[in-house]
């Protein structure tokens, strides 16, 4: 849980880092948005690298690695509340996600709910215990109700187990 908390807290750092530089018409009125709706860009892009034993797969700006949840069915959102506290979405600022490596920017998109990204028409979500690039241990979990497996840069489930 501390683990959590001090991420917590960076990411907040870093939105508030952020959100100052912008000037898109709105006045400052001396209060401050919570980090939690004030989304991170730097977690915009969508990128590929290689993982030992399952091979390139789809990373986040900072190399973590990016899962699909088997029950949102490329239609919605399932992993929320709890869930999501473990396994975050891919959070936007707002745009389009950009591709890097072999990522495909014609398989990038947005979800609305909560704010996500989408690739191959699944939402994209990260998992709190990968603490640093490279590690995918939530590679063929079954927890929160499904199954999670990470991405191919064509958008294939990697099923594979590390």
């Amino acid at each position: 849980m501390k683990a959590i908390a001090g991420m917590l807290a960076g990411l907040a750092l870093i939105a508030a880092g952020c959100g100052s530089s912008s000037s898109s018409g709105s006045s400052s009125t001396g209060t401050s948005t919570p980090a939690t709706t004030s989304p991170v860009s730097t977690t915009a892009t969508v990128s590929t690298a290689k993982v030992a034993g399952l091979g390139t797969v789809l990373v986040n700006s900072k190399g973590h690695t990016l899962y699909m949840f088997a029950p949102d069915k490329k239609q919605r959102v399932t992993c929320v509340g709890s869930c999501a506290a473990l396994w975050p979405p891919l959070k936007l600022a707002g745009a389009m996600p950009t591709a890097g490596g072999q990522a495909k920017s014609s398989l990038l998109g947005s979800d609305p709910d909560p704010s996500g990204g989408r690739y191959a028409g699944w939402p994209l979500y990260t998992y709190v215990p990968d603490s640093k690039a490279g590690e995918a241990a939530g590679q063929a979990v079954n927890a929160n109700g499904g199954l999670w497996y990470v991405l191919s840069p064509s958008g294939t489930i990697v099923h594979t187990k590390p």
